[in-house]
């Protein structure tokens, strides 16, 4: 039985290395085996499956239809057989190394930061190299072992994502401003508004709001500001420039204090989730983990109570 089941490890992973390295040659260079090994390999596979997997030419492979959907299944096997083997790997193995993270701008700096911090002070081993921008960076091509998003983290097929947290939005505006011009009851009512508006990739991101009936709609504001900083997007709004579409987690500290005051105007209960992402052709070593289930601990209370 355990000879069965190597043999067809053996034919799984040739298989995914050929697809995965466009040839039998480089597929064997990367397994360490010979060109020939790794052809006889698939072949044997295609045999026991009935199928052909590959169809081969003198300068490439291409995936038949049952090769695809063949290849997709093997993607989740051998995932589910490298957490398992990194999972026994961690509880054995000392978090050391270096750790490449790349983090939000103002939620890297503000929340994520001192989980780190405690996470490398009972790690002396770990070494934490720390890059911030709010681009979506390729962890792959750029060489990142972690990344953490906010909002829709994308559809990757070579990353694997965790949600370890959510956020809320909700528009708010320092005390003073809104004595002063009056307290927005519905969103129409912002055009009479100075509206600051966060920018991203130069374009002003849209407010999610609750309608009458409870659905949710993204309004593009007319913004008389727009900047591209977050923390610096709040400190404007806190000096009363105007009303701001902001995070709770970015603006908590000024509500609770009475620096900012929330408008009342309905915004959804979840602006989007907060996720961790590593690359899916990595093991999930320790040094990963332990930030992730760090995060996930840290990042339960992401929302604030507002009315």
């Amino acid at each position: 039985m355990s000879l069965n089941i190597h043999s067809h490890l053996q034919g799984i992973s040739a298989f995914v290395h050929a697809v995965e390295t466009g040839s039998f040659t480089a597929a064997a260079a990367r397994m360490g085996v010979s060109k020939s090994a790794t052809g006889k390999s698939v072949a044997r596979l295609e045999e026991r499956l009935g199928i052909r997997l590959l169809d081969r030419t003198t300068r490439s492979l291409n995936l038949t239809a049952e090769g695809q959907a063949y290849y997709q299944s093997c993607l989740k096997v051998l995932e589910e057989l490298n957490t398992a083997e990194a999972l026994l790997a961690s509880r054995t193995r000392v978090v050391s190394g270096t750790l490449r993270i790349n983090l939000p701008i103002s939620f890297g700096r503000l929340c994520v930061m001192p989980v780190l911090a405690e996470v490398a002070d009972g790690n002396p081993d770990l070494n934490l190299d720390i890059s911030f921008t709010d681009r979506q960076v390729d962890l792959v091509e750029e060489g990142f072992d972690l990344a953490v998003r906010l909002g829709d983290p994308g559809d990757h097929a070579s990353l694997i994502g965790r949600r370890i947290g959510t956020q809320r939005s909700i528009i708010c505006a320092a005390p003073a401003y809104l004595d002063r011009r009056g307290r927005p009851t519905v969103v129409e009512e912002l055009v009479k508004h100075d509206c600051l508006a966060f920018a991203k990739d130069g374009r002003p991101l849209p407010w999610a709001v609750c309608g009458s009936d409870g659905t949710v709609k993204l309004v593009i504001i007319q913004p008389r500001h727009t900047i591209s900083h977050g923390e610096a997007l709040r400190d404007a709004t806190v000096k009363g420039l105007g009303v701001a579409y902001l995070s709770t987690w970015l603006a908590a500290d000024d509500l609770h204090s009475g620096r900012l005051e929330v408008v009342p105007i309905s915004t959804p209960a979840e602006d989007g989730p907060i996720t961790a992402l590593w690359p899916r052709s990595r093991d999930l070593a320790p040094k990963v983990r332990v930030v992730v289930d760090a995060l996930v601990e840290a990042l339960k209370p992401t929302q604030v109570t507002v009315s």
